[in-house]
């Protein structure tokens, strides 16, 4: 079983959502909520309740495909971040100068496995 959890045009950058999100990849979901909820990025908040979400998809599709739902047999066996529009703002300089700010978005993805059903070679960072 695999269930899916997006998040678009979450208004934090690119390259800091993919240091949250490096941290969790190939945890298990359970582990992966403990370790956001204390990381002290910015991004860690968003992408703790993108995999709570993930959590909450996998139990309503194993409800509806009748199969036993065990949350600590999750795995993230997927997660990255795209870059979403950047938002264009100037900011007045000295001289009559404008600077551009770049206000930059994220699109993050997350998906979450069974333990039984990740892929051969795939990482399992979490269990040892």
């Amino acid at each position: 079983m695999e269930a899916k959890a997006k998040a678009r045009y979450l208004r934090v950058t690119p390259q800091k959502a993919r240091r949250v999100v490096d941290l969790i990849r190939g945890q298990q979901a359970t582990e992966a909520l403990a370790v956001l909820k204390f990381a002290e990025q910015s991004a860690s908040d968003p992408i703790y309740k993108l995999v709570a979400s993930g959590i909450a998809n996998a139990r309503v599709q194993a409800d509806k495909l009748g199969e036993a739902f065990d949350e600590n047999e999750l795995v993230i066996s997927e997660a990255f971040v795209d870059e979403g529009p950047t938002m264009k703002r100037f900011r007045p300089r000295a001289q009559g100068r404008a600077y551009r700010i770049n206000k930059r978005t994220s699109h993050i993805t997350v998906v979450l496995a069974s333990g039984d059903d990740l892929p051969v070679g795939a990482s399992r960072k979490g269990n040892r």
